[in-house]
């Protein structure tokens, strides 16, 4: 019998609650997460304290905490088989981290490539918290024993980081106490582009409006900024190394083929030869089609603060339930209980 196996089958993962939700973030994370509720015991979480390792205005972050979990909800994520929560409502997230801030090495967090991306070079003036986000993130994990992680490519190095920090920390106290966090690769996870510049993920930080589509746009704002979308004015290439270096118009099929749920090289084989008009007609259509009914859910549970309250703090009753007999047994192994 593996080490593994007898841990609950368990899956993690949380949304930054940071400025709207847009497309990106559906197609790349929220929209994956609502299968994995049929495999295993699942927790989703709004992590708005890796959100204020940056700058967020008080008011405005309740605000946005809501919204994460009316799109959680509006998605097909159900509060009856899945904990929706707040992260900061489960002080044993930040207990754990301060044991991990003890167990991870400095040189496993100067190499996370993340923080350098992010801090640039003001790093000297970036906030501690954004350096050592990747261990908060690691007990996110920890704390639940979750034993399967849905990563993207840009959080693959964190998921390493928790691993490493498993292994040390089980090496450590010769217990194992927790299990290794497997990825889940999110296969159908799709890397969302701007729609001004092909070369940099959608943003909710672009100063142009027209970057992003948000989950809460209406139709016509959909429909303005497909038609804005940067393209080339050549018909869209048969080829594929062509297309490759058109990068706007790789995203926009990207988009389609995501939303779809069908491959990219068969929505491709559709467009290729012709004009960018007829592929956003058809994109507008299905983007409406998809967006309309989440976006209207949205508003609806939004406007039911009780209701959306109820459902985050019920999650975090539970989640507490968990985090807390494993914060006992880190105690109880690390002699921090008397």
């Amino acid at each position: 019998m593996s080490k593994e196996s007898s841990f609950t089958q368990r899956v993690l993962s949380g949304v930054q609650p940071t400025g709207g939700l847009h497309i990106g973030n559906y197609l790349g994370a929220i929209k994956n997460f609502v299968p994995l509720q049929k495999d295993y015991e699942s927790l989703f979480c709004v992590v708005d304290l890796h959100a204020i390792t940056v700058w967020q205005d008080p008011k405005e972050l309740i605000t946005k905490k809501r919204e994460v979990a009316a799109a959680f909800i509006a998605s097909g994520i159900d509060p009856k088989k899945s904990l929706i929560f707040n992260q900061s409502d489960v002080p044993e997230h930040t207990q754990l981290s301060w044991v991990l801030n003890c167990v991870a090495r400095m040189g496993w967090l100067n190499r996370m490539t993340q923080f350098k991306d992010k801090a640039g070079k003001n790093k000297e003036n970036v906030s501690v918290g954004l350096y050592t986000y990747p261990i908060l993130m690691a007990s996110d994990i920890l704390i639940y024993k979750a034993t399967h992680v849905p990563v993207g490519e840009d959080q693959k190095q964190h998921l390493e980081l928790a691993r490493d920090i498993v292994l040390k920390f089980n090496n450590d106290f010769e217990k194992e106490l927790f299990p290794m966090p497997e990825p889940i690769i999110m296969e159908k996870a799709a890397r969302i582009m701007s729609l001004r510049d092909g070369s940099k993920k959608m943003s909710k930080s672009d100063i142009s409006e027209y970057s992003r589509i948000m989950l809460t746009d209406s139709n016509d704002e959909i429909e303005k900024k497909i038609k804005k979308a940067k393209t080339d004015a050549k018909p869209i290439p048969d080829s594929l190394k062509e297309l490759e270096l058109m990068l706007e118009a790789k995203n926009l099929i990207t988009i389609y083929a995501a939303f779809e749920n069908i491959s990219f090289d068969l929505i491709h084989k559709r467009y290729g030869g012709k004009n960018f008009s007829e592929l956003k007609k058809d994109l507008i259509g299905t983007v409406i089609d998809k967006i309309e009914p989440i976006r209207e859910e949205m508003i609806k549970l939004t406007d039911d603060q009780k209701y959306l309250d109820s459902i985050l703090e019920s999650g975090s009753i539970k989640a507490r339930n968990i985090a807390k007999e494993v914060l006992n047994e880190v105690y109880d192994v690390t002699g921090l209980s008397n």
